[in-house]
């Protein structure tokens, strides 16, 4: 029984507020989706600091993890404060779909078992070396965005630049302040600036100044893996039914066609950087080692507002005591910290194109045939960006959930503006999976929507496989393949342990969150 009460505002919209809290939490789902009270709890903690702004926005997959401050599943505002606590230490961790001209009439069972064999080699999930890329490269990736990618590599999968959340360049389009203010009183000259004061992307100096060399190093190895860590995959779904003809028309949707979907992150250059930035514990003892080389190592012009970076952290006891440490959104550690998210933004969003370049390539060679391969949109579910919402600029904190535009939200964009802002909700290794898009009348939630079912707080089935050889005993009798799937908690991520879709959904529509517009089954997999 919940020690906190919930006040029910519809059938799938409740909220909270305890004598602690500054701000509510408002959550957009029903009875059947609350979370555990340890969940509720995270959340009451974060919503007791005065930093807060408005509510705090659970979604339907809201959890708490392990050694996290904030539940997964939250968007967060402040109207002053950056908070890097509230969001897990990878940045623009996300999905993204991928059309392809394969359907279900030219593409046989036999062929895509062959292919797979050959992609968990090509897209690995666990390993040390990725697809090498030159340092000046990586280093352009993180000022510039995806074009020295594209450049370098041949990339032909198209959109690639349009059709993403950060654009070409998360510096340039997702418009967050300079790093400096370049007033007498600061530290750090006016001339050393980093960001765009007039749309222009950072000199290589600037990013040095923000990153440790060392990390740049690792990463030139790193890109094209899909990581060991939680449930990152690369899904060959196929699309099931249409619930929107005309809007899926207009994205290129249509039953029986094969589309990719891709979810990881940043990998060690996200994770290595944050951890310079973010109060949390470092996991593993390699992790602690070759941070403080790094750190050791780095020459920068901003080591006093790294030194108060890190004296925050520590009188934090690395997040374990309250309140939340802030940074000041117009202050030296917050434009800093933006700074080096955008670069490492740029880094996650590279990942995922060169997963997508790798499957286009061994498509090419395998099959013998061009897949057509065209990005539909990448999105990232872990995300801090300033918006206007309430009448108010204010720095929006997502943490396991997408940002859902709806069209006049998206004017900008040539097609999105027409569509709303696309969203993708998978719900677990063998269940459906939903394209929708963001609506106008998403305001309750930040226009955010969840990034997934979510894990449940009770087995929502009878079978919960034990040990692998159960799970893709399960998996086959659904019609899907596991390919790897070498990790001993692979079995976790079995459909048992998550939220029923249906629910998910539900919510989602009677909150006017998204729209959905096609439902897609998982076929192939490949998962650590």
């Amino acid at each position: 029984m919940s020690t906190i009460k919930i006040e029910k505002l519809a059938e799938h919209k409740q909220q909270f507020q305890t004598e602690k809290m500054k701000v509510p939490v408002v959550l957009h789902i029903n009875d059947a989706l609350l979370p555990e009270e340890s969940t509720l709890l995270q959340l009451q903690s974060v919503a007791s600091n005065d930093c807060c702004f408005h509510h705090i926005a659970g979604m339907a997959d809201v959890h708490s993890k392990p050694g996290r401050k904030n539940a997964t599943g939250t968007t967060v505002a402040s109207e002053k404060f950056i908070l890097p606590q509230v969001n897990d230490s990878d940045p623009a961790c996300g999905m993204r779909l991928v059309r392809t001209n394969l359907t279900e009439d030219n593409i046989t069972p036999e062929e895509l078992d062959k292919l797979f064999k050959e992609l968990v080699y090509k897209v690995p999930t666990k390993k040390y070396v990725g697809t090498y890329i030159p340092f000046r490269v990586v280093v352009d990736i993180c000022r510039k965005g995806i074009g020295p990618l594209i450049d370098h590599l041949g990339i032909k999968t198209k959109f690639e630049k349009e059709n993403a959340l950060g654009g070409e360049n998360f510096f340039t389009t997702t418009r967050h302040p300079e790093l400096v203010n370049g007033s007498p009183q600061t530290e750090i000259d006016s001339s050393a600036t980093v960001g765009m004061t007039n749309g222009s992307a950072p000199s290589r100096q600037d990013i040095f100044n923000i990153i440790p060399k060392l990390f740049l190093f690792f990463a030139q190895f790193r890109l094209g893996i899909l990581g060991a860590a939680g449930n990152h995959f690369l899904d060959l779904m196929k699309v099931t039914d249409i619930e929107d003809e005309e809007t899926a028309q207009k994205l290129g949707i249509k039953k029986g066609q094969y589309l990719f979907m891709v979810h990881c992150g940043s990998g060690i250059l996200g994770q290595y950087t944050m951890y310079m930035y973010t109060a949390k514990k470092r996991e593993h003892l390699s992790t602690a080692i070759l941070m403080n080389i790094g750190r050791f190592f780095w020459s920068t012009p901003y080591r006093k507002t790294i030194d108060l970076i890190a004296k925050k952290i520590r009188e934090s006891d690395f997040g374990k005591k309250e309140p939340l440490i802030t940074f000041d959104g117009e202050g030296d550690d917050g434009k800093m910290y933006m700074a080096a998210r955008n670069a490492c933004s740029n880094f996650a969003h590279a990942n995922r194109a060169v997963i997508t370049h790798n499957v286009g390539e061994t498509i090419q060679r395998v099959l013998g045939r061009d897949a057509g391969l065209e990005l539909l949109y990448d999105m990232p579910h872990i995300l801090v960006s300033k918006e206007e919402h309430f009448g108010k600029n204010i720095w929006v904190h997502r943490n396991g959930t997408s940002r859902a535009y709806g069209p006049s939200r998206m004017k900008e964009h040539p097609l999105f503006s027409q569509t709303g802002e696309p969203a993708f909700i998978p719900s677990s290794m063998s269940t459906e999976a939903y394209i929708c898009v963001g609506t106008d009348h998403n305001e309750s939630s930040f226009f955010s929507c969840n990034h997934g079912a979510g894990k449940a707080a009770k087995k929502t089935e009878d079978i919960v496989p034990e040990s692998q050889e159960e799970l893709r005993k399960k998996l086959k009798s659904k019609g899907v393949q596991l390919y790897n799937g070498q990790s001993k908690k692979v079995i976790e991520q079995d459909s048992s342990h998550y939220k029923r879709i249906e629910d998910v959904i539900a919510g989602a529509k009677a909150n006017n969150i998204v729209k959905p517009i096609a439902k897609m089954q998982p076929i192939s997999i490949i998962m650590y």
